[in-house]
């Protein structure tokens, strides 16, 4: 099973954690479990243990661990429940789950009151993939610390080892993505942030497994070897009175795939205590389709791509969830939320998996304290 979707977006939130920690340089413990599942019968739960030690005023590094076990980490069937393919091999069904990925994470930070240096490196092993990956954030504080710009580096070199015998034409698959931001105060009570994101892949970028079966031949999936690809982000936090406050995003994305997506994000947060704090949060999601990924059914053998994962095709999402802080009487604090995810219908979807659209629910439980 490839996760590269959650590899990117774990290490955004990596990033965005050291930056926080690093305000206050506290020696901090936190374990937590995370928790998918969808009627596609993926289930993933990934308990995580993270510690961060101060070395002096300025310096701190951390560790993170993260065991996602994996149900489902290979579609077995494709579209026939009554028909075994190769996939098949690429699950252990001697054990509860399919798979375990071990992702550790190691990472350090420097802080003096005007700068901000997080770098690290990251690894995942699974029974399929290797992920190797190392990053670095840097922030300035300007104009009195009203102003932060930064810039954010990652590369990751990730090699594909299929359990069944298959001959890749390669088995890298590397990418790497710079972010260019600008945070700035409006006023007491507003603040904005402009991202701009370069990403960069190359290698084997489809899936081992995925295959098009289509009257008397079948093919596995094929991609380009290259993708391009641009983000443009606006972010902003508005304090609306003392016990509310409002998040709301929107990012445009676009490749040389012409992929165009477009992410709209808005969070409101109520504090109903000194202590606890809760809210409700929506997202929606909206992408065009792959140039080379054609109509179910339309495919030839003359053709050079092969696509029938639906992330190649046209498609909506929505997500509702709602997340919660409580922070206890000793300084610790407990962190939770739970959401809601929804594609539209999909012939792709409903062609891989045999179900109309894809609906996940996903949780978060995190416990952190300083020690």
């Amino acid at each position: 099973m490839q996760i590269k979707n959650l590899l990117t977006l774990f290490l955004s939130l990596v990033l965005l954690e050291i930056t926080t920690l690093a305000s206050d340089l506290k020696d901090t413990i936190s374990f937590g479990v995370n928790s998918y599942s969808d009627n596609a019968d993926v289930q993933v739960y990934s308990p995580e243990l993270a510690i961060f030690k101060t070395l002096s005023s300025k310096w701190m590094i951390g560790f993170k661990m993260r065991i996602d076990s994996i149900t489902a980490a290979s579609i077995r069937n494709g579209s026939s429940g009554q028909t075994v393919d190769a996939v098949t091999g690429a699950s252990a069904n001697e054990n509860f789950y399919d798979d375990i990925r071990y992702a550790p994470t190691l990472m350090a930070t420097y802080e003096d009151g005007d700068d901000l240096l997080s770098f690290g490196a990251y690894y995942s092993s699974e029974i399929d993939y290797e992920g190797k990956a190392v990053f670095m954030n840097y922030v300035r504080q300007l104009n009195e610390q009203n102003t932060a710009i930064g810039v954010g580096i990652s590369t990751s070199d990730d090699k594909w080892n299929p359990v069944f015998k298959r001959d890749l034409p390669r088995y890298n698959r590397n990418e790497s993505k710079i972010d260019l931001s600008i945070n700035q105060l409006i006023s007491p009570v507003f603040s904005m942030q402009a991202v701009y994101s370069h990403m960069y892949s190359e290698g084997f970028l489809s899936s081992p497994y995925h295959f098009i079966a289509q009257g008397n031949f079948s093919k596995f999936e094929n991609y380009p070897s290259t993708r391009s690809g641009d983000a443009f982000a606006l972010k902003g936090v508005y304090m609306l009175n003392d016990t509310n406050s409002m998040n709301l995003s929107y990012r445009y994305y676009q490749d040389d795939w012409d992929i165009s997506s477009h992410t709209i994000n808005g969070e409101l947060l109520h504090d109903f205590s000194k202590d606890f704090i809760s809210g409700l949060r929506l997202r929606y999601y909206s992408q065009t389709k792959a140039n080379f990924a054609k109509d179910i059914g339309s495919y030839s053998l003359t053709d050079e791509f092969f696509a029938i994962d639906y992330r190649m095709s046209a498609f909506d999402s929505y997500t509702i969830g709602i997340p919660f802080i409580y922070k206890l009487e000793d300084g610790s604090k407990v962190t939770a939320s739970i959401d809601y995810y929804q594609t539209t219908n999909n012939e792709y979807i409903k062609t891989w998996y045999g179900i109309d659209s894809l609906s996940a629910v996903f949780t978060t439980l995190n416990y952190s304290f300083d020690y």
